[in-house]
């Protein structure tokens, strides 16, 4: 049995006055094992405690202590869950992990489909290894809302893309949540000439006759790689058939927009930029409930760009003298970067965005969050010889949060030492705007201040008795 590994003691929390350490690990609280920091939230909202700590030399120690209700600890764990992450038993026509590139980063390799994940981090679940003591236990806790990887509701077709004989029951599973008053965000990976078309239609509709439990539907298209190997053929979407799925799906968001004044169902950006278009305005994202899921990532970039434009404004100055910033995206995202940073027109600045292609994964995978360290210098080194930068820009989103790693196990720094001037990241649409106007007073992400950890009290307290 595994238990949660402390790894921070906050100062001046109640845990460094308990004399905790990193390295004890949390055993049991008031005689309820810890499987996640679930059963903490739930165990430690008590006010009387007795924690079992196991030190690291294996000597356990029982602590009792008064709390007020809503104190917390005040400890990191190295993971959410104590008990170790419920892979995948599916075997999915497109699962990425399949074709994802030997020698890559560990974590790439890993297919979760744990309900836990998807409550705490709104990771998306299958539901396909889930039994009576999971759901009775999202019941218990009231484990809403969860993200549910839909992909169709069509049993037989459901059964045959994620590979598994217990996937057709989708729709028994989803009632089970509904009767536990669990609310849920659904998911579909769509995919041309298999779930598109009459089958997505069908999807649409099960899924919206299942609201309010059912409180949004995002559709986004196939990732496929060039190491798609010995896997089940599919076909990209291309500008035709990805117009045809926006137009199929405007006609459900209207008709949902005029029942209740929500859109509920949206796009990936993705469709949108193979097929030519602008992505829909702010509105119709409702408030962007599946933003974490790449749901709405382009207009809310546009958005917070505006925004922080409206508050600042342009600096009439500009810079003082000539300066040159390169910005590096992915192909898809490119026009719109390009697009924000002329509506500008700062004083003396020259922006050149520089359109990466993904040689690594293979052309087809365009977004900026996939581009690896390699194929970003060997643009910048072939850019540089060209037309040399003062400054370069580069996306955040390609690295992984907490050791600022990319996707090819380069580090942020490793990958800092081999440009030829200062160079710094962005994430969102406000970073964008102050990197373009102040350049020599930003500053992204970097080692020291790019930290994340499992938190104990991650956004999750005890319900409230009925």
């Amino acid at each position: 049995m595994k238990y949660g590994k402390i790894i921070t003691v906050k100062p001046g929390s109640l845990a460094e006055e308990l004399e905790i350490v990193p390295g004890d690990k949390i055993i049991e609280i008031n005689g309820i094992t810890l499987k996640d920091i679930i059963d903490l939230s739930f165990a430690f909202a008590d006010e009387e405690i007795d924690m079992l700590i196991e030190h690291e030399d294996g000597q356990q120690e029982m602590i009792s202590f008064d709390k007020d209700y809503d104190e917390e600890l005040g400890v990191e764990f190295d993971s959410a869950v104590f008990d170790g992450i419920r892979n995948c038993a599916n075997n999915c026509v497109f699962c990425f992990v399949d074709q994802v590139a030997p020698n890559m980063r560990d974590t790439l390799s890993i297919k979760d489909d744990d309900y836990r994940l998807s409550f705490l981090y709104g990771n998306f679940i299958t539901t396909t290894n889930m039994g009576p003591r999971d759901f009775q236990r999202i019941a218990q806790y009231h484990l809403s809302p969860m993200f549910i990887s839909v992909q169709c509701t069509n049993p037989e077709l459901r059964c045959k893309i994620l590979g598994c004989k217990t996937a057709g029951k989708l729709m028994e599973n989803l009632e089970k949540l509904e009767q536990a008053d669990v609310e849920y965000h659904t998911q579909v990976v769509l995919c041309r000439d298999l779930n598109d078309g009459e089958e997505l239609e069908r999807t649409i509709s099960d899924i919206v006759a299942r609201k309010p439990y059912a409180q949004s539907l995002a559709i986004v298209p196939v990732g496929l790689t060039k190491f798609r190997q010995s896997c089940h053929p599919l076909t990209p979407f291309d500008k035709e058939s990805a117009m045809r799925v926006i137009e199929q799906v405007e006609k459900w968001q209207e008709k949902q927009r005029k029942e209740d004044g929500r859109t509920f169902i949206y796009l990936g950006d993705e469709f949108y930029f193979l097929a030519g278009k602008d992505v829909p305005p702010a509105d119709y994202y409702d408030g962007f409930p599946q933003l974490d899921n790449g749901i709405g990532l382009a207009r809310n970039f546009i958005e917070e760009f505006k925004k922080i434009k409206e508050t600042l404004g342009v600096p009439e100055s500009g810079y003082e003298k000539p300066f040159h910033l390169k910005v590096v995206t992915g192909t898809a995202i490119a026009p719109l970067f390009k697009n924000l940073a002329e509506s500008l027109h700062i004083n003396n600045l020259q922006v050149t965005v520089v359109p990466v292609e993904n040689n690594h994964f293979g052309t087809s995978v365009n977004v900026s969050g996939l581009l690896t360290a390699k194929d970003m210098i060997a643009t910048l080194e072939k850019s540089e010889q060209e037309n040399p930068a003062d400054g370069i820009l580069i996306p955040e989103s390609a690295l992984r949060t907490g050791d600022n790693v990319f996707l090819d196990d380069m580090t942020l720094d490793e990958f800092l030492a081999k440009m030829p001037v200062k160079t710094e990241t962005a994430r969102t649409g406000e970073d964008y705007f102050e990197a373009l106007t102040d350049w020599n007073n930003y500053f992204g992400v970097s080692g020291e201040n790019a930290n994340y950890m499992w938190q104990s009290n991650a956004a999750y307290t005890k319900p409230e008795k009925r």
